[in-house]
């Protein structure tokens, strides 16, 4: 029985929360926690999930994935799947996001994908596939992509890694994201659990930063835009840890991003503290860019006071950030807030995260910047092939 094994990383912001929803800079990197998808052809023609019945209801990430690349009105069979990582949920981490871009790869993986011309996945040539662009309703529909309107005569049907596009992986996950909160997501996690790396999302193309690509949202108020780009981590940043410390209160990102929405619907005066985010995530990326970390840290700091300011924050995070705060060059929030993870930067790892769990907190230590989507083991890996 063949099988195909996926897994992205989690992700930290280090500024920008909130305010990258409204089109401000926000920079977030890549972390080593991990969550793994394996997808293998079902034994009993029926759904499921870590050997039980698939709740689709249950699971929306999984559950529009598939209507999207594993259509079920095409006569696509039934798959198993299986998930396991140490990303905690609803923690801020990005844990849905980076099970999103590992369903994707994994399902399109064993899909495989018509191309005009073999040996060539570059999106021009692509004959299905889903575009960098998210209309008004596709976060909201069933639609399968695109196809061609005439497939070629001359047409070749490509599987494997070959197959798999990061891009594609992260506008799907982005897709499913909006979705989740209600057409409010910003590209933030979905990019970064695909991409790897440090992941900067600005409202301006960034000089001297690889620039990757554009994001267009429908929002209910506005259209937003983003541009997303990609730095290596600073030379010097074998010098720093990311030390993030768990409340272990269960924080869904759409409450957040609802309460905030709101808050601004109430009192629109107060988009002035977001705007205030954004002048300090630009900071930030100034500051990441010169791998002065010093200057990274008091930022995160700065961000922490804005992010209670519109009261996302919680007394158990501050609880968790007020014990990390002497050991490391700053620490705040990390996610949509309200519960969930706060992160510190810090030269001693183990001082902070011991001061963290002696306040209560679970520890996860990571770098900064690990790798983007991977596809990590395959076998006889095309289950199903669209006619």
């Amino acid at each position: 029985m063949g099988f195909v094994t996926a897994s992205a990383p989690g992700k930290c912001i280090l500024f920008g929360e909130h305010a990258v929803v409204y089109g401000h800079p926000a920079v977030a990197v890549a972390i080593d926690q991990r969550i793994s998808v394996k997808i293998q052809p079902s034994p009993n023609r029926l759904w499921l999930l870590d050997g039980s019945s698939l709740n689709m209801n249950r699971n929306p990430h999984i559950r529009v994935l598939i209507e999207k690349l594993w259509p079920q009105q095409f006569g696509a069979p039934a798959l198993s799947i299986h998930v396991k990582g140490n990303i905690p949920r609803a923690s801020g981490l990005g844990s849905s996001a980076a099970l999103s871009v590992a369903t994707a790869a994994a399902l399109r993986m064993a899909r495989g994908r018509f191309v005009s011309k073999t040996g060539d996945t570059q999106q021009q040539h692509w004959l299905e596939g889903f575009g960098s662009a998210i209309t008004k309703s596709e976060p909201y529909d069933n639609s399968p992509g695109f196809l061609a309107p005439e497939l070629p005569a001359e047409r070749y049907h490509i599987t494997g890694k070959s197959s798999v596009d990061s891009d594609e992986c992260a506008i799907l996950a982005h897709s499913v994201e909006a979705a989740a909160q209600q057409g409010r997501a910003s590209p933030m996690d979905s990019s970064t659990c695909s991409h790897g790396g440090i992941v900067i999302i600005s409202d301006v193309i960034e000089q001297d930063i690889d620039y990757l690509y554009q994001r267009t949202l429908a929002m209910q108020d506005a259209t937003r835009q983003w541009h997303i780009h990609k730095m290596s981590p600073p030379t010097n940043s074998d010098e720093v840890y990311l030390v993030i410390g768990s409340t272990g209160i269960y924080a869904p990102t759409g409450k957040q991003v609802a309460k905030v929405a709101d808050m601004l619907q109430q009192d629109p005066s107060r988009m002035k503290e977001i705007d205030t985010i954004g002048q300090i995530a630009r900071r930030g990326i100034k500051a990441l860019r010169e791998g002065d970390f010093a200057a990274v840290g008091r930022t995160m700091t700065e961000n922490q006071l804005m992010l209670s300011s519109i009261g996302v924050s919680s007394p158990e995070l501050d609880n968790l950030i007020k014990a990390a705060s002497p050991s490391s060059l700053g620490a705040k929030l990390t996610g949509a807030g309200g519960g969930g993870c706060m992160v510190a930067l810090t030269r001693n790892p183990k001082e902070t995260s011991d001061a963290i769990e002696l306040a209560g907190g679970r520890t996860l230590i990571s770098r900064l910047g690990s790798s983007g989507l991977s596809i990590d083991e395959s076998q006889n890996t095309t289950f199903w092939t669209k006619p």
